[in-house]
């Protein structure tokens, strides 16, 4: 097996919602703020090659949305999956699954675009099954108010009108062991509707794909939850079982929205669960 960290590109997000109740003049000490308040944000998926498939965790936002509603997010470069993957020698058609954590835009946009001449709507990965859950697809289709505008319609019905769509059973706690994948998935209701962890054996390590569960290596003290999670109590919660998951078996954690920090070991202290090292997948050994 191998592992290829995908840089789809950076945009930016209101520190204030990124960091719920926590005050400004803590968290920007760590992720600085520009004159409107908005942060960099990384968009980080993870491409696992074994003998057998190729398999794209998440997709980034793509490129398809109107100049207004880019505005919105400050979407920094052309930079997206097809250039990562050239950069490391494959091709999108050569993608046979694509994993999402969950259908917020920003993780799976990019796996959909718009023709530039017939303007239709096509899949992105033309040869790959696409993964999600049956709970947060149903709840992504027929969104609640607060979610409305991260779940857009044109990310989602062309995949389930593809006939391409598979769902991962839902599991009756928090974790699923084996996936189809071949990688164990830890569930979450905190941030949105059956979030999907991947929790990823490689090397000699055990990497966990962090989605929107701990977004940045600054989210990991527990009271640190976005104002987007729809359920913060259950965050918190969710967030410290994961933790003492991790810090017993030792996984290392891959953030998707650090623009500082790939990959994060832990460590406990008097203060509670922080960082130990930071690091990328090109120093696993």
């Amino acid at each position: 097996m191998k592992l290829f960290s995908i840089e789809a590109g950076r945009f930016k997000l209101d520190g204030g919602a990124m960091f719920g109740v926590v005050p400004k003049s803590i968290w920007s000490k760590l992720y600085p703020s520009d004159q409107k308040n908005m942060i960099d944000i990384a968009s980080r998926c993870l491409l696992i090659k074994n003998k057998k498939k190729l398999i794209l965790i998440d997709s980034g936002m793509g490129d398809k949305q109107s100049k207004k509603f880019f505005s919105h997010y400050y979407r920094q470069g052309k930079q997206g999956v097809d250039q990562a993957l050239a950069k490391i020698g494959f091709h999108r058609d050569d993608i046979t699954d694509v994993f999402f954590t969950h259908l917020h835009f920003d993780h799976c946009g990019g796996a959909v675009e718009r023709c530039p001449t017939s303007k239709n709507l096509e899949l992105v990965f033309k040869n790959a099954k696409y993964w999600s859950n049956e709970k947060q697809w149903r709840w992504a289709i027929c969104p609640n108010k607060r979610e409305k505008a991260s779940f857009l319609r044109e990310n989602i019905i062309p995949i389930e009108n593809s006939g391409q769509l598979n769902f991962i059973d839902n599991p009756k706690n928090n974790l699923l062991k084996n996936s189809p994948l071949g990688f164990d998935v830890f569930f979450t209701d905190g941030h949105t509707e059956q979030q999907m962890i991947p929790i990823i054996k490689y090397k000699n390590a055990t990497i966990c794909f962090m989605g929107d569960l701990i977004p940045t290596a600054a989210h990991i003290p527990i009271p640190y939850v976005a104002a987007y999670d729809i359920r913060p109590l259950v965050s918190l919660k969710e967030k410290e079982k994961f933790l003492n998951l991790a810090l017993k078996n030792n996984y290392y954690l891959f953030l998707e929205h650090d623009p500082y920090h790939e990959i994060v070991s832990l460590k406990r202290t008097e203060k509670g669960v922080r960082v130990n090292k930071s690091f990328n997948l090109n120093s696993l050994k």
